[in-house]
């Protein structure tokens, strides 16, 4: 059985059964994009206004977070819409110089409708050493490659050739690690971001506390590759819809 076929079954198995309640309410493409800046804000992509994501709506337009506006406080109604030059043309607030990095990502990678860019505290201090961090755990093993690095660092991603530097560094890899920066994660959907996203993160943190402590035995590739294949599709069953409900239970705002 082939890996994606197997999380299908996986997913259809443990749906809720009828009677149940929604795992969610339903959601606006707008209050999903908050609501993912909200979780991830809670796992360590919280570098304070700094960061932007952009989602690719069918029209060609997008929907980015402003940039005024840190990560833990914005709502729904926050949203900015782009046309596809990076002009605002629906919102009340201003996007990041640097959002011609994600044009540039998205021009190049038509599979992709969510881009993710921010400096979160253990990313970046891999970032810093050019190194890729080993897989110690299965958490960590939920996205099955390594991120490639862009292990030259020259100025701010909001001067155009640097942004598209880094975006062709991507190329056709699902994450990066950019050198003294920070994290460059991508997704088909927020589903599959989130994870990439999150998993890069711990995957950082707890390959550093490890090797603090002397080291330990990383996961072997095929066993990584494994348990990878198995998630990285359509994300680790129920996860998203989780936090998702953690965050509209502390701050039901979120979804103004």
């Amino acid at each position: 059985m082939r890996h994606d076929d197997l999380n299908h079954e996986l997913l259809a198995r443990y749906a809720p059964r009828p009677g149940r309640r929604p795992l969610l309410p339903e959601l606006s493409e707008r209050q999903k994009l908050a609501l993912l800046c909200r979780v991830l804000s809670r796992e360590g992509y919280n570098d304070h206004i700094a960061g932007h994501i952009t989602l690719r709506l069918g029209d060609g337009s997008y929907l980015a977070n402003p940039w005024e506006l840190t990560w833990g406080e914005l709502t729904a109604s926050d949203i900015l819409r782009l046309d596809e030059r990076g002009g605002v043309i629906e919102g009340d607030w201003n996007i990041t110089p640097a959002i011609g990095l994600h044009l540039d990502v998205h021009r190049l990678r038509h599979d992709v409708r969510v881009v993710i860019h921010n400096h979160p505290e253990w990313s970046s201090v891999w970032s810093a050493t050019g190194r890729v961090p080993p897989v110690y755990d299965q958490t960590s093993a939920l996205v099955d490659t390594d991120p490639v690095v862009y292990d030259e660092y020259r100025g701010t991603v909001e001067q155009r050739d640097l942004g598209q530097a880094a975006a062709s560094a991507l190329g056709q890899h699902k994450w990066a690690l950019l050198a003294n920066h920070g994290a460059l994660v991508v997704g088909a959907s927020i589903r599959q971001a989130h994870l990439r996203a999150i998993t890069l993160e711990w995957r950082c943190r707890l390959a550093w506390r490890v090797q603090a402590l002397g080291g330990g035995h990383a996961l072997g590739p095929e066993v990584v590759q494994a348990t990878g294949a198995r998630t990285d599709q359509n994300g680790f069953p129920f996860l998203w819809e989780a936090m998702c409900r953690e965050e509209i239970r502390r701050d039901p705002t979120v979804l103004d």
